[in-house]
């Protein structure tokens, strides 16, 4: 498996990850005392206020990420790109991901936006040189 891919793995893992974070710190509550409710999760998540509700949108925005990401890599490796830039670009939108979803728990909204659009630029990155390729 390259490294862009096992970044791909990161980066489907990464959403649960933030997500169970929340969940985990009302562990040994109950429903009634705001613990996790198993039965609606949503429902759960979108009472959640605070760090844990930045979490469930940093959830959504992980998943929200994932396919252009996928799509990004997947194409790279289709049409043949240089696997090392493809991999280090990857990397780097993991590392971003990571930046992204600790500003978003610390509710640092400004520069959490110009991280994010970093992401979106490495994503761009990856995909923008298969273009010119002809399929």
């Amino acid at each position: 498996m390259s490294i862009a891919n096992t970044c791909v793995l990161i980066a489907a893992v990464l959403p649960v990850i933030t997500m169970g974070a929340a969940k985990a710190a009302t562990a040994g509550k109950r429903r009634s005392e705001g613990g996790y409710d198993n039965n609606n999760p949503r429902e759960w998540a979108a009472k959640q206020s605070g760090w844990k509700g930045r979490a469930a949108a940093a959830q959504n925005n992980g998943f929200e990420a994932l396919p252009l990401f996928v799509f990004a890599v997947l194409a790279a490796q289709f049409a043949g790109l240089d696997q090392v830039r493809t991999d280090q670009l990857a990397m780097a939108f993991i590392g971003i991901r990571l930046v992204y979803t600790a500003l978003y728990f610390a509710n640092v909204a400004a520069l959490r936006s110009v991280v994010w659009v970093a992401g979106v630029g490495v994503t761009i990155a990856i995909f923008a040189p298969t273009l010119t390729l002809p399929f």
